[in-house]
């Protein structure tokens, strides 16, 4: 039987103490179910361990048609049925395809906060280890109480306990929604974000393109009947410039003229001259 006071424990630990993804798992369920320490995932995993090896043996007893593993089969499935673990009519291979959460989340601590009892599954722990949670009017201080079917609606505040005043702060208000754990963040935002506007910008300039032509052709058609005089004067000023070089042309011409008829006359005298010599 052993010694009282060095009882044996009640739950197995892994079997190797650093595995990465064990760690990050476990880590998750803390935070997801408020746990204290990794030891209470550990006992809920010996729990679902029992479960599964109970169901394993009877599967093969069943398969030699043994009356006594059919009733132990039977008492089996009746169990987790009252723990509101399995529904009614299951079968052994449920029982082999359930997981650490579906036994975590019958703790009393988990169904306080769904019930809107706590704020959050911290506060949930809080107030049942000090004593305002009740099951049918009895006072329950164990966070970690398996609750059965029948008693899941029956959990609330104890008689005695000042939460049953609406207006005390530590009570959670009447429009409070409770989701377990990481569940309050969903990733469904990340899908907006995730909108690509690329195509959309594409699709704007070809819009645009022929929306700015009719505003071009109407402000072409419309300039002629309006900018006719203000035109004149642009288009007079614009011929002074080459008015001026056509001037200035005509001037060197002359010019030019006569430098060439000073230079013939020259030219001539000089010829005179060699001829009179």
């Amino acid at each position: 039987m052993g010694k009282p006071k060095f009882s044996r424990k009640k739950y197995e630990t892994p079997s190797h103490p650093w595995q990465a993804d064990r760690i990050k798992e476990e880590n998750e369920l803390i935070e997801k179910y408020g746990l204290k320490n990794k030891r209470e995932i550990w006992k809920a995993k010996t729990r679902l361990r029992k479960y599964r090896g109970q169901a394993r043996e009877l599967l093969a007893k069943v398969r030699t048609e043994y009356v006594q593993s059919k009733k132990e089969s039977d008492q089996l499935l009746m169990h987790l049925n009252r723990m509101n673990i399995l529904p009614i009519n299951s079968t052994l291979d449920d029982v082999l395809a359930l997981e650490t959460e579906s036994i975590l989340s019958r703790r009393l601590q988990t169904l306080t906060y769904l019930k809107g009892l706590a704020n959050t599954p911290d506060q949930a722990r809080q107030i049942i280890s000090h004593g305002h949670i009740g099951i049918s009017e009895k006072r329950v201080t164990v966070p970690s109480y398996m609750v059965t079917k029948d008693e899941e609606g029956e959990i609330g505040y104890t008689s005695d306990s000042p939460l049953n005043d609406v207006m005390h702060p530590a009570r959670p208000r009447a429009d409070f929604k409770s989701v377990p754990g990481k569940e309050e963040t969903k990733p469904k935002e990340p899908k907006e974000e995730v909108k690509e506007e690329p195509p959309k910008k594409e699709e704007k300039p070809s819009e645009e393109k022929p929306e700015e032509k009719p505003t071009e052709d109407k402000k072409t058609e419309e300039a002629p009947k309006e900018d006719k005089p203000s035109d004149e004067p642009e288009k007079k000023e614009e011929a002074s410039p080459t008015e001026s070089t056509t001037e200035e042309k005509s001037k060197k011409q002359p010019k030019e003229e006569t430098v060439g008829e000073e230079n013939k006359q020259s030219e001539k005298s000089n010829e005179d001259k060699k001829e009179g010599d």
